[in-house]
């Protein structure tokens, strides 16, 4: 049970995890009201302590026996994140039902890791154990002791360090395990197996019995061959989220995994979507400028998902410049959108076609909004979730990367789909829709068949995609990028 770091735990574990495991505070609180006006408590006072924190405390061992692996039954270990800092006025119901329940479980079923930053002073460059100090000592005055550091540093820690930590915060020099930079996020479960932190952990739950020793040879052979490739590939990313650009992690992530397969380093080139819009060029020339530069030099386009109007028009832009030079192009959510847009204006005419989410009057209503969805409850109101996606035909790209396969089962996260009156028009103009959903009505893949790679998904590839088993579309993506992508389809057909 986790925050936003949701996807690193189903990426690295190779999981997938359920909304059950994201518990927010706005979640707990929502099952209490809900409780208090079924009349649930008989009148009393509804309370932090205890309602909030038993219905944290039920909310984790419910969700504790949900198995995330595949196979039947509850898993050994639950891990439990629990975000913010030490001392935070949001966490402290939380830290107080984690108290509560270190108590019931007992000793052998409950194992505390505060992760903590060790900084440095630039000017003396003195590792400083100040701040892991007085969290420590903030977490013990809540009821929490923790059995292992996980320190965060750039260098890793020195043995003076390490016992003024073990000296000052109760914890055995051993089980303080140094997490400090590495030249790519690979290295962080070799880093923690050569420091026995498997040991420590499996020690303090006493499961060391019953547990098979890490094999972390694909690991270490997948981080070795990302430090050691030196050829990358420009990917230009046009987004409105830029600025921010955890925003778009999962598909950052989703691209890193699919260069590395093909041997390469993923070089993204972060474009504004407005600063590639017409306005710019007068108001912020050199932006404007640059931005268009940048994406000629890139080998492909991709435009990720997002919500409102702002940056739309730079986007198209940017649909349009791949589709006209026959650079590849991924669009995902909004980016399939925004390419139904663009070949209505520019290829069938219609200078006025829009999404009903940007123009509500629109003649042309390309792009509408889901009949059974509302409009006035911003909450719940999304189509989520993993859904059926069947291939209309086997001759088209996105079949064919996926193996050749009839349906794909992918995650879906929007409010807005293409309009399904207009499809006959499109498909006569040469844009194709070869993967629709299971009522043949909602369009789900588009491709452009004229173009080498030019492909939009209405739903989200990137949520799974995996290190050691990269999304297909997403690595058809690179192989066009590369001029690779005929050769490897080949080698699909033949089984190699």
């Amino acid at each position: 049970m986790v925050d936003l770091d949701l996807g690193n735990y189903e990426r690295f574990l190779d999981l997938t995890l359920t909304r059950e495991n994201n518990i927010t505070t706005g979640k707990i609180y929502q099952s209490v009201l809900e409780k208090e006006r079924r009349g649930d408590y008989l009148g009393k006072t509804v309370q932090v302590v205890p309602h909030i924190t038993d219905a944290i405390k039920n909310r984790i061992e419910s969700v504790a026996t949900i198995p995330v692996d595949g196979q039947e039954g509850p898993a050994d270990v639950c891990v439990i994140e629990l975000g913010g800092t030490v001392g935070d006025i949001e966490s402290m119901p939380f830290i107080e039902a984690l108290r509560q329940l270190s108590f019931s479980v007992g000793p052998d079923n409950f194992c505390l890791i505060h992760v903590s930053l060790v900084p440095v002073l630039g000017v003396v460059g003195e590792q400083k154990t100040k701040p892991t100090q007085h969290s420590v000592r903030e977490l013990r005055a809540l009821g929490l002791t923790p059995h292992l550091l996980a320190c965060r540093s750039a260098q890793p820690i020195l043995d003076n360090t390490k016992e003024k930590l073990s000296q000052f915060c109760h914890v055995p020099a051993g089980n303080i395990l140094n997490i400090h930079d590495v030249p790519n996020i690979w290295h962080v479960p070799l880093l923690l197996r050569n420091q026995n932190a498997h040991h420590s952990i499996l020690k303090q739950l006493d499961l060391l019995r019953i547990a098979a020793a890490p094999d972390l040879r694909d690991w270490t052979n997948m981080a070795a061959t990302h430090d050691n490739i030196t050829n990358s590939v420009k990917i230009a990313m046009v987004g409105k989220y830029v600025g921010l650009t955890d925003s778009y992690l999962s598909v950052v992530k989703a691209l890193l995994h699919a260069c590395i397969a093909c041997s390469l380093k993923p070089s993204i080139d972060w474009i504004a979507a407005t600063d590639l819009e017409d306005e710019s060029s007068k108001s912020t020339p050199e932006a404007h400028a640059t931005a268009w530069e940048t994406l000629r030099k890139a080998s492909c386009v991709l435009v990720p998902g997002g919500f409102g109007d702002r940056g739309v028009k730079g986007m198209i832009l940017a649909a349009k410049y791949a589709r006209e030079n026959k650079v590849p192009y991924f669009g995902i959510c909004l980016g399939m959108q925004i390419s139904v847009i663009e070949f209505a204006r520019n290829v069938l005419g219609w200078e006025k076609a829009n999404s009903t989410e940007f123009d509500d009057g629109t003649p042309n209503p390309v792009v509408i909004f889901m009949p059974e969805g509302s409009k006035t409850h911003m909450g719940s109101t999304m189509r989520l979730g993993s859904r059926r996606t069947l291939f209309q035909t086997a001759d088209c790209i996105t079949s064919r990367v996926y193996h050749n396969s009839q349906y794909v089962d992918e995650r879906h996260r929007h409010r807005y789909e293409v309009n399904p009156e207009f499809i006959g028009t499109f498909e006569e103009a040469g844009l194709k829709f070869v993967g629709k959903d299971e009522t043949g009505n909602r369009m789900e893949i588009l491709e452009l068949p004229s173009h080498p790679f030019y492909v939009g998904v209405q739903f989200h590839p990137e949520f799974k995609s995996r290190p050691r088993r990269p999304s297909p579309v997403f690595l058809g993506f690179i192989q066009a990028a590369t001029g690779q992508l005929d050769l490897y389809l080949e080698k699909q057909q033949n089984g190699s």
